[in-house]
């Protein structure tokens, strides 16, 4: 039997990571809606969990929009029966200073990473706890610990990201509702060959994942599916006892100190 089986997950966020997990949830016999705001990565994914047999819906999803939030949460509901898993995967991430990055991005970069967090939070917790319980997990970063330059608008969202996550499990411990973040390091997604095509210009981006790589112990950088199996870990029964908890899957970046 999977250990998902007559579980609902929803997940933001169709590509990169959050797709990864999104299937991981699917073959682990969870019944899943997936949202996100490019419907041409949705459509992608849908076919995909399709081509595999998997219980799957896709759905359109500004998370940082209420109406929408709660659209597609109640949609989880009346497809599904409830829900019993939520992923929040979806971001963005702007690059620049304090000083280069205007107000309007600002805005948009918290009220996605963490305002998208909030508005699914109250959303779904009423349904988990009719439920009886369920688990609920945030992607942050490495970069809520330590920070490249000229990122200070997605690094300030993967902190606020940390302390929502314990400010969450705190609250909702008396609801059976275990709230946990994951800070991946560097991983192969587009989001990371955004990174490579705005730090480098002109350098072929597996070069640049290449220096990446050699900046984590491991020595290379990592798969969303390897994220997505940490995801799965505290989804499921088998992570009982952690809540309010950041796990790194980082290659051993955040282990060493950058002085030789």
């Amino acid at each position: 039997m999977k250990e998902f089986a007559g579980k609902t997950a929803l997940i933001t966020g169709t590509t990169g990571i959050g797709r990864a997990i999104a299937l991981r949830l699917g073959e682990g016999g969870a019944q899943v809606v997936a949202c996100g705001i490019d419907s041409q990565a949705n459509d992608d994914l849908h076919s995909e969990a399709s081509r595999r047999g998997l219980a799957f819906e896709t759905e359109l999803c500004d998370v940082s929009m209420p109406d929408q939030v709660a659209r597609v949460a109640n949609f989880a509901v009346q497809r599904w029966g409830g829900i019993d898993i939520l992923v929040n995967a979806a971001a963005i991430h702007p690059f620049g200073t304090v000083l280069e990055t205007e107000p309007e991005t600002w805005n948009r970069c918290m009220g996605v990473n963490v305002g998208g967090i909030f508005l699914l939070a109250r959303a779904v917790i009423p349904i988990m706890r009719e439920r009886g319980g369920g688990s609920i997990i945030n992607l942050a970063s490495v970069q809520g610990y330590a920070s490249q330059k000229g990122v200070a608008a997605y690094a300030t969202s993967k902190g606020a990201i940390h302390s929502l996550t314990r400010a969450l499990a705190l609250d909702h411990a008396p609801d059976k509702i275990r709230v946990n973040s994951i800070s991946p390091g560097s991983i192969r997604t587009p989001m990371l060959a955004s990174s490579a095509a705005h730090f480098s210009p002109g350098i072929p981006a597996e070069a640049v994942f290449a220096r990446f790589g050699a900046a984590h112990p491991l020595g290379r950088v990592g798969t969303p599916e390897e994220v997505a199996e940490l995801a799965a870990f505290l989804a499921s029964d088998r992570s009982s006892f952690c809540t309010g908890a950041d796990f790194l899957v980082d290659g051993g970046l955040l282990a060493q100190i950058g002085v030789e």
